[in-house]
């Protein structure tokens, strides 16, 4: 049986390409990485989004 290795939420936020799509990590704060695959158009939207929250924030 394999060592098991604890979950933590710690590390940075990232992306990384893969063959056809883009990996996001997200640690969280319980522990743990949300995993999100993400295709080119949906990076994009995603940006878009981000970047009327922090438009939003500036006000």
């Amino acid at each position: 049986m394999a060592a098991m290795k604890p979950r933590t939420g710690d590390g940075p936020m990232e992306v990384t390409k893969e063959a056809r799509s883009l990996v996001m990590r997200i640690p969280l704060e319980g522990g743990g990485r949300l995993v999100v695959e993400l295709n080119q158009e949906e990076a994009r939207n995603l940006a878009d989004v981000l970047n009327a929250s922090i438009a939003l924030l500036k006000k």
